[in-house]
């Protein structure tokens, strides 16, 4: 990814060039391990081109940005109907605890880490090369 931003009312809230945003959502049953394990999947998770264009690096190799935005979305279950539901959603407080926690853990490795706001009406901006897009989750677990 080349720059992402988010902003919320206005207001920038944070802006990176070459590195990842991580658009995060978090279902029942996630904890402090998932998140902790999710930080070292998104910093270590080899995404960017080394030297001969193959995907060797992490985000750490390359010292890159991360912008992290919570995305409850991203837990909707979309399986039947014309509406999604949300069921699978982690209740908002336990969503942001573990939100803020990824974020936390984040800066330990990179301190420059930014973030959206959680629960906020953001807008959110990116230029994605390649397109290059992953969905990394702590653990595979049975969609229901």
């Amino acid at each position: 990814m080349s720059e992402a931003r988010v902003e919320a009312g206005g207001r920038a809230l944070g802006a990176i060039g070459r590195g990842v945003l991580a658009l995060v959502g978090v279902e029942r049953g996630d904890g402090e391990a998932e998140a902790a394990r999710l930080v070292e999947r998104v910093l270590g998770y080899r995404m960017f081109p080394d030297e001969a264009g193959k995907m060797n690096r992490s985000l750490l190799d390359i010292q890159g940005g991360l912008l992290a935005v919570s995305q409850f979305t991203l837990v909707a279950d979309t399986g039947t109907g014309t509406r999604p539901g949300f069921s699978r959603g982690a209740a908002p407080e336990e969503g942001r605890r573990l939100f803020e926690l990824f974020l936390q853990k984040a800066k330990t490795k990179i301190p420059h880490a930014q973030s959206g706001i959680y629960g906020a009406d953001m807008k959110v901006s990116l230029v994605n090369d390649g397109p290059v897009t992953f969905w990394l989750q702590a653990a595979p677990r049975p969609r229901s």
